[in-house]
């Protein structure tokens, strides 16, 4: 993946640069650096961004008769 397509993607599925890097547990510095091409891109970062094609990143939900909570992507 390039930096160009990563933008694109952001873009396209309505993401921040701070709403992606939450949803993929980095710094937003990490998505702003990987766009701008001063870092590489990880081989696995088009697996998780199919993972949140779609989906609303960072929802909470409980989990049945439990009191512990969740993170869904």
């Amino acid at each position: 993946m390039t930096p160009k397509e990563l933008k694109a993607w952001r873009k396209k599925n309505n993401y921040s640069q701070s709403r992606l890097a939450k949803a993929l547990g980095v710094a937003t510095l990490s998505v702003s650096r990987w766009e701008r091409g001063t870092r590489k891109i990880s081989s696995f970062l088009h697996l998780a961004l199919k993972c949140l094609e779609g989906k609303k990143g960072g929802e909470i939900k409980k989990i049945k008769g439990k009191k512990q909570y969740e993170r869904r992507l």
